[in-house]
């Protein structure tokens, strides 16, 4: 069995309480409408016998109402297990995307549509299965009291049988690729729409709008073949099921009128001939139910991709005592590193300088334990970081990033974040990342909703700085996290932290090089190696080193 298969099997017996009702629901719903045709056979006859007609009547009413209710509760209990579903598979899928973390390789407009719709259309497999399950009983128990009235009639509808399967093979074949197709082109479309979004200021700015909308809807042709040749296929079905029914009746119509004539059929048998005959295609008349359960397939595979992903195994050594050193021994990372070999002393302040592309944001992420490296050791005061429990060495190494993403209800929270820090804690990292004067200012202070707190470049990053230094980390990791602050409270901001967190370990990644000349050594890379390891000053005397800075910043 395939991996999406057995998914979907994980998903089916998820809430295996409404499963059983759903069955149970639906069997009662499969007995009440074969019955419904026999009633309104015997009800009719009564009429046109004359007879006293009150019990066949009754009976006929009480199954009506019997299979509206079941549908009403077949109904309640398939939103029901369909959300439980789909809530499930979110939780699921957002685990392992936070699981793989930098490792991902799915873009975030396509995880998004990972994360919607297709947890949706995997989540309505129960119900579908249910369905499906159901219309086969109703349809083969139609057939058996169609031949147990007449089995003439029975022979004549049996001949429509292998029509109805061709129809089902042909809409199954043609609808597989398209669905897929269709389902990997939205989630390509989402992913490029994202990516629009996030640049929108940028792509303003530079006047690309119309050349960045082409760019976004170059997969719609692509999108729109899949989603025709969809259309066609149900459209061929609808129409070729739409003829075969009523053939199928009018035969059976005239089997049954010969059966009148003969005296072998009663009028009310000749309606519940036409009756069973409706249920009997059932399962025709249901093959969209079949294109719902390919689109199950289809979600599932793409979910299953994310799933069967490989996440390193968690750790199971916890962090020792010591002052934050930080070693790298021949770490590879393909496309950014290439065999670094680097000693960052505990308790000192190291800057990583190079140009755009020469793999510093890698580096700091194995520095920090963000990014595992495809050859080569991480280790932090003597052990592997990919050994350590994971909350152990989230507890010791904090991040500040050049974009950081503000999480909470409030900007207390926000600061706070991922961390135990009290409300002292909290303000007192926001005073040294001089950022406490601004939230005081606010309507609500520390407690002003986040959703509701326009913050400019500089004063997110200042928040997201507050948020690090707030864990009172041994290890104090800035990704560019200073570049949208001025040089005055860039130095500001160094000098509180080194009162806050003194003696702490700070690996800075920089382009300014003022601030490699506060560093104690600076790391120079370029093209994912480590060219060299020293003071600013003793580096400064290269050309090519004074080449990382711009020129309004030497």
């Amino acid at each position: 069995m395939a991996g999406s298969d057995r998914l979907l099997v994980t998903v089916t017996a998820l809430d295996r309480p409404r499963l059983i009702a759903l069955i149970f629901s639906a069997l009662a719903g499969t007995a009440t409408g074969l019955l419904l045709p026999g009633a309104l056979a015997a009800a009719v006859d009564a009429v046109v016998a004359g007879r006293h007609s009150f019990p066949e009547v009754s009976w006929l009413i009480v199954l009506g109402v019997t299979e509206i209710a079941v549908g009403l509760i077949g109904g309640i209990l398939t939103a029901r297990m369909t959300a439980s579903a789909t809530a499930w598979l979110r939780r699921e899928l957002t685990d392992r995307y936070l699981a793989l973390g930098t490792r991902s390789t799915f873009a975030d407009g396509d995880a998004i549509s990972r994360l919607t719709g297709d947890c949706t259309g995997a989540g309505l497999v129960a119900s579908v299965v249910v369905q499906l399950g159901s219309t086969t009983l109703i349809s083969g128990g139609a057939v058996v009291l169609l031949a147990l009235m007449d089995w003439r009639l029975a022979l004549v509808f049996l001949g429509s049988i292998p029509f109805g399967l061709m129809l089902a093979r042909t809409h199954l074949k043609n609808t597989a690729d398209d669905v897929l197709t269709y389902q990997e082109v939205s989630g390509e479309l989402a992913a490029r729409m994202v990516d629009a979004v996030a640049g929108l200021r940028t792509i303003a700015a530079s006047g690309t709008a119309d050349r960045e909308a082409e760019r976004v809807l170059r997969p719609l042709p692509k999108l729109s073949l899949a989603g025709r040749g969809m259309w066609r296929t149900q459209a061929r079905m609808v129409w070729r099921s739409g003829l075969l029914l009523p053939a199928v009746e009018l035969a059976v119509l005239a089997a049954a009128g010969f059966g009148v004539l003969e005296g072998r059929l009663t009028v009310g048998q000749v309606l519940a001939a036409l009756g069973y005959v409706a249920l009997g295609m059932g399962l025709i008349t249901q093959i969209p139910l079949l294109t719902t359960l390919s689109r199950a397939r289809s979600c599932a595979r793409r979910i299953n991709e994310v799933l069967e992903s490989p996440v390193p195994e968690p750790g199971d050594l916890g962090v020792v005592p010591g002052r934050g050193t930080l070693e790298l021994r021949g770490v590879t990372v393909e496309g950014a590193l290439r065999d670094v070999d680097l000693l960052v002393r505990g308790g000192r302040f190291t800057a990583v300088v190079g140009r755009s592309g020469s793999g510093k944001s890698a580096l700091v992420n194995v520095l920090g334990g963000l990014l595992s490296p495809d050859e080569g050791t991480a280790l932090l005061d003597g052990r592997p970081l990919e050994r350590l429990r994971p909350h152990e060495l989230r507890a010791v190494v904090g991040f500040a990033f050049e974009r950081p993403a503000l999480l909470g209800a409030t900007i207390g929270d926000a600061v706070g974040y991922g961390s135990w820090a009290g409300e002292a804690a909290v303000r007192a990292a926001c005073r040294s990342a001089q950022v406490d004067d601004l939230i005081v200012r606010l309507p609500d202070g520390y407690r002003t909703p986040l959703a509701q707190t326009p913050l400019s470049g500089g004063e997110a990053q200042r928040i997201g700085l507050a948020r690090a230094i707030a864990h009172a980390p041994r290890v104090l990791i800035l990704d560019d996290a200073t570049a949208s602050l001025d040089t005055v409270t860039e130095a500001a901001v160094e000098e509180a932290i080194e009162r806050s967190l003194p003696g702490r370990t700070r690996v800075v990644v920089t382009h300014r090089a003022a601030t490699a000349s506060r560093a104690d050594s600076v790391v120079w890379l370029e093209d994912g190696r480590v060219l060299a390891v020293g003071t600013h000053d003793a580096l400064w005397r290269n050309p090519a080193y004074q080449a990382v800075f711009t020129e309004g910043e030497q």
